[in-house]
């Protein structure tokens, strides 16, 4: 592996997975740094799920990942705001991966006068919650988005995500939401933060070079980019940063 000692944090959708499937050699890798008491989280920009909840699917597919090992944007943001407003209101648009984390730091969901709106994912976007959250934010209520993502992967083809909706809404108020999750460095450095690591001895590994690896770059930490999700390596050339490598997958990242 050349620096055991260090450090991970793993993107999870074309690193480790495809959907819910395990990308080939991903299973040994987490077994190995398991096995190996190294430090990492998997983290991810998708704040639908609790960390238990994503641990149960990711492990009936075969993917065996500890909750405490993973990382979401629902978590980041609740951190987030817990540091700028501790114990504040927020009308909230997701799932329980987002109201968990919420709850979790304090926050109370409320549609009378909330401090935040935040926006994350969720199965079936209302229209109603869509224009609820419309006013509260004409009225004064900060808008907060989990992450800035216009679509994700499902089963049957990519669904409208965050930045999606969050599009349809800065254009109907005029405000621009403050993104929490990657490629801020907000949360690279969150998540440093719950593994109790430095940027200087973690290595990012993930498959886009438009979110993982310039925000790891941006975080000060090792970038290795895989082959295995979204990018050719002749991609790579488009861009006016590089990663520090280039891997087929994290099989290549074994001892």
């Amino acid at each position: 592996m050349g620096t055991p000692s260090k450090a991970f944090l793993l993107d999870m959708d074309g690193v480790l997975v495809h959907g819910r499937r395990p990308i080939a050699g991903a299973p040994e890798f987490i077994g190995k740094l398991i096995a190996g008491h190294i430090p990492f989280r998997v983290i991810t920009n998708n704040p639908m799920y609790t960390p238990r909840d994503l641990s149960h699917r990711l492990a009936s597919e075969g993917m065996k990942i500890p909750e405490e090992n993973l990382y979401t944007s629902a978590m980041a943001t609740a951190r987030f705001l817990s540091t700028q407003r501790p114990n504040g209101t927020a009308y909230v648009i997701g799932e329980s991966g987002l109201t968990h984390a919420l709850h979790h730091v304090g926050y109370t969901m409320t549609n009378k006068a909330p401090e935040y709106v935040v926006l994350g994912e969720t199965h079936s976007f209302s229209f109603d919650q869509i224009t609820q959250a419309i006013r509260l934010i004409i009225a004064g209520a900060k808008f907060i988005a989990t992450n800035p993502d216009p679509t994700g992967p499902s089963e049957s083809g990519i669904i409208p995500a965050c930045g999606a909706a969050a599009a349809l809404i800065e254009r109907a108020t005029g405000k621009r939401p403050y993104f929490v999750g990657k490629p801020n460095p907000l949360m690279m450095r969150s998540a440093l933060n719950a593994l109790g690591e430095h940027s200087e001895n973690t290595i990012m590994v993930g498959d886009r070079m438009d979110t993982d690896v310039i925000a790891g770059m941006e975080a000060g930490m090792e970038t290795v980019l895989v082959l295995s999700g979204v990018t050719q390596r002749e991609d790579v050339e488009r861009y006016p940063y590089r990663p520090n490598r280039i891997l087929n997958s994290v099989a290549e990242l074994l001892p």
